[in-house]
Parts: C-alpha cells; structure tokens; sequence
C-alpha cells in the first residue's frame, strides 16, 4: 500500500493458463475489497502473450466497474512494445517507474 493506492508487484510472465487465471483470482480478490487504484509494478514481468493481454483487459474491465483505477508501472521494452502495439498504454495507462503512476493517480484525484 502506498496511500490508498495498492501495488502489485508482478513478477514472471503474463500468459495464457496457469499465470492468467491465478492473476485474475488474485485481483478479483483484491477488488472485492474495494481499493481506490492499483498499480501493477511490472519491473518483474519478462513476457506478456496475447492470453495476457485478454487478462489486463479483463482486469481493467473489473476494476472500472468495481470503481477502481488500474495503473502500469516499469514494463521492461519487450513488455512495453506489447502495450504499445495492442494500444493498451493508452487505455491503462503505462508509466515508467512507481512513482509516475502513483503521482497520475493523485494528479486525478485531485483534478
């Protein structure tokens, strides 16, 4: 937790079976109780396949009716070409470290 804003730290791959479904069960736990925003640290993460993809927009998807703002943070290049390619930067947000996300999370909850 870093204010109200929780971090998930990542770590491996985002890919289609076992790392998809165990990261969505974990989120959805974390949704149920109702954080404000959540920052995905993807420093970590080493690959994200098109089953990943699916995941984080299932996932924004979840938070965005749950009332909760989803965040990218560090995607290593192989990541953030993924992100840029499938447009997701623009929709999720990508930001380069932490604490660029967590300062556009506080810059809109301040606006």
């Amino acid at each position: 937790m870093v204010g109200q804003v929780v971090v998930l730290d990542m770590r491996g791959r985002i890919t289609f079976g076992d790392e998809c479904n165990l990261l969505r069960k974990e989120v959805k736990e974390l949704l149920a109780e109702k954080p404000g925003a959540v920052v995905f640290n993807l420093s970590q993460v080493s690959y994200v396949d098109s089953g990943g993809v699916g995941t984080l927009v299932a996932l924004y998807t979840s938070a965005h009716a749950a009332g909760c703002e989803i965040k990218l943070a560090s995607p290593n290049d192989k990541v953030k070409h993924v992100l840029e390619i499938t447009k997701l930067h623009t929709i999720l947000g990508a930001f380069s470290s932490e604490e660029r996300a967590l300062e556009a999370l506080q810059r809109r909850a301040s606006a």
